[in-house]
């Protein structure tokens, strides 16, 4: 089997398979274009299981180097093109790539920075019809895929390291036979349906469940090469009228306060998906009112990159997703049964493992990964749960479990439109306890309205969940996939 193979054979020669800006490729070109990307791969002398770099904003050149990639048998890997310099020259030196595709604008500082390395890899400029990578493209033979075996690595994601330094994550060939179940049997879709994901494509939710699964499916995958911003993506979906919308939460937020969300259902969207982090029931109601639609929220992580639990309900329960098994990862006492724990996944999509990381391999097992998240299962159905956050979310104060997504959604719901975004941590005061402190972006011109609204809030939370310090922030840290930086904001409360 070739896992890019696999993805570009569902579709009918004539339907329309990427869609970026002007651009259209329909699948029997896609097919060409990825036959001579392989062939212009194999030319170069790339060998199975040798790391091809994707460091470019997302478009269709972006789609063929990379599939190109796994069907000549290398691992391909797609960087946020918006690296810091330190963060980059670490990936160059421990992914040992052999090979490294990008833009113009990137040449001097990817220059730089291999000439410090031992073995460093060739950089490809790919933008252009002049460019080094363009004229290999045309120049190559179209040569078919590389045979391999489910076990082989297809590709790696690099986590967002919202938990320290970013890890990469191999994925398997085997990794296609479950790319596409949610988006086929939870969401309905098929070959007439056009998936479009606000998030980059090195991102693990945009990766597989909007072009790995669109591709599957035989359908239509909307691309967008700029950062996505609320003004954005409703114009993106005015333009290219997708039915499905993958996004994250803190954009949906935006989309809402916008006042953006009806134009999303003119544009012809029939599903909302959510994930990268807890969707606040606030905003799933404001986006229910505004379009019709009840989102669907997801939960997965780069290292599952299917969604493995969803919830289309207003109390946030999560249920499996199709193929997805759960179990507990340790053994519940009687007397814990009702307190929150670590789950452990398994799906064909869960990754082999980390590069190059042993101490945190200990997560995969026999096929099953264990995240660093907590759920608390759900009394009155089973099997289902409630997500409560990673492990540094949850807190013990007073001799009782808080967790500082709920307090999060709480007081978000509270504040309603007076404020941005909000995020708690936790703090040790004098006496060195925990206490909770709240992070809070006002909506512009409204800091007065959302400071008397959040104590309002806070006077409502039992007194053992209580923020007990406040501060107002022109922003919140975030990775680049949208997920709040805690651990950066715990930093902030020591400056």
């Amino acid at each position: 089997m070739n896992a890019a193979e696999i993805l570009i054979a569902a579709g009918a020669d004539e339907r329309i398979a990427l869609e970026c800006g002007e651009r259209r490729l329909s699948y029997a070109e896609l097919r060409d274009a990825v036959r001579r990307a392989t062939g212009a791969w194999r030319h170069l002398g790339l060998l199975e299981d040798e790391r091809v770099l994707i460091f470019a904003p997302d478009g269709i050149a972006w789609v063929i180097a990379y599939l190109g990639a796994i069907a000549a048998g290398g691992v391909a890997v797609g960087l946020n093109s918006r690296l810091f310099e330190k963060e980059l020259g670490v990936i160059l030196s421990e992914s040992g790539a052999r090979f490294i595709c990008c833009e113009a604008g990137s040449l001097p500082l990817l220059n730089a920075l291999c000439a410090k390395l031992e073995h460093p890899p060739r950089i490809l400029e790919m933008d252009g019809e002049a460019s080094e990578w363009q004229r290999l493209l045309a120049s190559a033979p179209a040569l078919e895929a590389v045979p391999r075996r489910p076990e082989d690595m297809a590709f790696w994601i690099y986590t967002s390291g919202t938990t320290g330094r970013p890890k990469a994550v191999i994925h398997a060939q085997r990794m296609v036979d479950g790319c596409m179940a949610v988006a086929q049997e939870l969401l309905g879709l098929s070959v007439n349906d056009r998936l479009y994901a606000s998030s980059k494509l090195f991102f693990a939710y945009s990766l597989g469940n909007s072009l790995l699964a669109g591709l599957r499916l035989g359908a239509t995958v909307v691309l967008d090469g700029e950062w996505p911003t609320a003004e954005r993506v409703a114009a993106i979906c005015e333009q290219h009228h997708p039915t499905v919308l993958f996004s994250v939460p803190t954009l949906y937020h935006k989309i809402v306060q916008a006042g953006l969300a009806q134009r999303l259902k003119v544009a012809g969207v029939r599903h909302l998906v959510s994930a990268g982090e807890s969707l606040p029931m606030s905003v799933r109601r404001a986006l229910e009112d505004a379009t019709g639609i009840s989102p669907l929220s997801g939960y997965g992580t780069s290292e599952t990159l299917a969604l493995m639990l969803y919830s289309r309900d207003d109390n946030g329960i999560l249920r499996p997703t199709p193929l997805t098994e759960v179990r507990n990862c340790e053994a519940i006492s009687e007397s814990d049964k009702g307190m929150p724990r670590r789950l452990c996944f398994s799906h064909p999509a869960v990754a082999l493992g980390y590069w190059q990381r042993p101490e945190a391999q200990t997560d995969f097992h026999d096929g099953w990964f264990s995240p660093g998240d907590m759920f608390v299962p759900c009394e009155r159905d089973t099997p289902a749960w409630e997500y409560s956050g990673r492990t540094d979310d949850m807190l013990k104060i007073s001799g009782q479990w808080v967790s500082t997504i709920a307090v999060d959604q709480a007081l978000l719901a509270a504040c309603g439109d007076s404020v941005q975004e909000l995020g708690s941590v936790a703090l040790k005061n004098a006496e060195g306890l925990t206490e909770i402190a709240v992070f809070v972006v006002p909506a512009a011109g409204r800091a007065a309205d959302a400071q008397a609204r959040l104590a309002a809030g806070i006077a409502a939370l039992p007194g053992f969940k209580r923020p007990r310090r406040i501060r107002l922030m022109e922003s919140l840290p975030r990775t680049a996939t949208g997920k709040l930086q805690r651990n950066k904001l715990a930093g902030m409360l020591q400056e």
